[in-house]
């Protein structure tokens, strides 16, 4: 119960600040110490299959939790580093239960209503951090295969946006769509490209 903790510490984590393409998501978690999770441990160090596992008992087992997301236009408009910590607000101000504290995997943190820190590395040294880093982890792959839906052309449902070979080639050879992120180098070029064309 969340009674049962003296300082309610939520753990906040992002996934997708990289990829080419998508979204970028935040999840934020607070654990139940009478309900504990073995293997928790930063999302990119687990295998796809691990991760669902783990996140399915996150969501049975933590005092609260939730998961954000800024959009493409957002990160477009603000720049992916403003538009990572609007999603991690998003997600701290999404919980049922309201944290005293925040602890945040990176070196910033969000404007947020409560006490907050930034921790390098913190999704490898605090569980709470982990299972924020699974959750958005998971998440946001979710988002990209049912985005590989709509545009099957760019393999999202293997890479997720990430700016692999296999993507870039396809981007090359297709354009951009509309869930790519037009301020991401990569993908600013075809638009520079068809500035000058017609110019």
């Amino acid at each position: 119960m969340p009674g049962a903790v003296d300082v309610m510490v939520c753990g906040v984590d992002e996934a997708g600040r990289g990829p080419l393409a998508g979204p970028v998501y935040a999840a934020a978690v607070i654990l139940d110490p009478a309900r504990r999770i073995n293997g928790l441990a930063d999302s990119k160090v687990l295998a796809a299959e691990r991760r669902e596992v783990l996140a399915g008992r996150i969501k049975e087992r933590a005092v609260a939790w939730a998961v954000a997301c800024a959009s493409v236009e957002e990160i477009d408009a603000i720049n992916i580093f403003r538009a990572s910590l609007l999603a991690m607000r998003r997600a701290v101000e999404a919980l049922s239960v309201a944290p005293h504290e925040a602890w945040i995997d990176g070196t910033h943190c969000p404007d947020l209503a409560c006490r907050s820190r930034a921790i390098v590395d913190g999704d490898a040294l605090h569980k709470v951090i982990s299972a924020a880093s699974i959750l958005a982890k998971t998440a946001r792959d979710a988002e990209m295969a049912r985005l590989h839906e709509h545009y099957p052309q760019y393999g999202f449902d293997r890479h997720k946006g990430y700016s692999t070979r296999e993507h870039l080639v396809l981007l090359a050879r297709h354009g951009p769509c509309e869930i790519h992120r037009r301020s991401f180098d990569p993908v600013r070029v075809f638009f520079e490209k068809d500035l000058f064309s017609e110019s």
